[in-house]
C-alpha cells in the first residue's frame, strides 16, 4: 500500500516540475498528532515527529533521536533514516534539486532551519496527497457545550476579550489556534487521536462580528446555535461562504 501511495505521489512530480517533494508530520494547524497524518500515508511512520522528502529515486525520512530505531522498523525498507540534528536535509540533499512543499503546513522559520535557502523550494497549493488517502482519516461534525459543562457563556467570553481588545487598540483579532477557538465559542471536534480539537480559525472584530473559517462539512451541528448569529462560515480551501447548508461563492476575500 506504502508502495502504491509513494509511486502516485511521484508520477506528480512531471506536472508540477520538480524532483520532489517535503512531508512533515504536522497538519495546516500544526498539531503533531493531526489525524491527517500525511507523513503515516506515505512513510508508514507514525511517531509524533518527522519529516520525509520523496525523491524521484530516493526516499529519505528525518527523525529526532526518540524515533530513529521505530524509524527503520517502521520506513526503514523504503526510506534512508536520517537522525536530526547530526543530519538535516540541506547537507544531505544536492543543491540542484527544486523540491515542492505545501506552504499550509510550514512555516518560513521551519523552512530556513531544514534547507538554509540552499536548496530550491516550490510552493504547491494543489493537494499532492488527496485526503481520501490518508490512513485512517474521515472528516467529524464539530458540537457545541452545554454551558452548565464549561461555566461561562460564549457571549460572556466574547465581551472579555473585546474590552482587552478596545483597550489595545485594535479592531479585530485572528485566532489562528484550534484549541482558544474551542475555548472562547464552547465548540468542540474530533480533528485530533487524543484530543477534541475543532479545526478552525475565526477573526473576531469589536462589534463581536465572527469570520469562521473551517471544513464546512463540519458545521451542519454549530450552524444553529443562537451563540453565533453574529457569525459567517466560510470554507477555508475554497473562498466559499456557508449559508445555512447552501455554499456561494464570494465575490471578495472575506474580512
Amino acid at each position: 500500500m506504502i508502495s502504491q501511495k509513494l509511486k502516485e505521489l511521484k508520477n506528480k512530480f512531471y506536472h508540477h516540475k520538480i524532483d520532489g517533494y517535503v512531508i512533515p508530520k504536522n497538519d495546516e494547524y500544526f498539531s503533531e498528532f493531526a489525524k491527517k497524518d500525511k507523513l503515516k500515508t506515505i512513510t508508514g511512520f507514525d511517531g509524533s515527529f518527522g519529516i520525509a522528502i520523496i525523491l524521484k529515486k530516493k526516499n529519505f525520512l528525518f527523525v529526532d533521536g526518540r524515533y530513529v530505531e521505530q524509524a527503520k522498523i517502521q520506513a526503514g525498507k523504503k526510506f534512508k533514516i536520517l537522525e536530526i540534528p547530526k543530519k538535516l536535509p540541506y547537507q544531505v540533499l544536492n543543491s540542484s534539486l527544486n523540491l515542492g512543499f505545501d506552504p499550509m503546513i510550514f512555516t518560513s522559520r521551519s523552512l530556513q532551519y531544514y534547507f538554509r535557502g540552499k536548496i530550491k523550494l516550490t510552493p504547491i497549493n494543489k493537494t499532492m496527497i488527496n485526503s481520501k488517502t490518508l490512513d485512517g482519516y474521515k472528516s467529524r461534525k464539530f458540537y457545541s457545550l452545554n454551558t452548565k459543562v464549561v461555566g461561562e457563556t460564549v457571549n460572556s467570553k466574547i465581551k472579555r476579550l473585546i474590552k482587552i481588545l478596545k483597550k489595545d487598540g485594535s479592531d479585530h483579532i485572528f485566532i489562528s489556534a484550534p484549541e482558544n477557538v474551542a475555548w472562547l465559542l464552547n465548540i468542540r471536534g474530533r480533528d485530533n487521536p487524543f484530543s477534541p480539537i475543532p479545526n478552525c480559525r475565526i477573526i473576531l472584530n469589536t462589534k463581536g462580528e465572527i469570520s469562521f473559517f473551517s471544513d464546512k462539512k463540519k458545521l451542519s451541528k454549530i450552524l444553529k446555535n443562537k451563540d453565533f448569529r453574529k457569525t459567517s462560515f466560510f470554507e477555508e480551501n475554497q473562498g466559499t461562504k456557508v449559508v445555512g447548508q447552501d455554499v456561494k461563492p464570494l465575490c471578495h476575500p472575506p474580512p
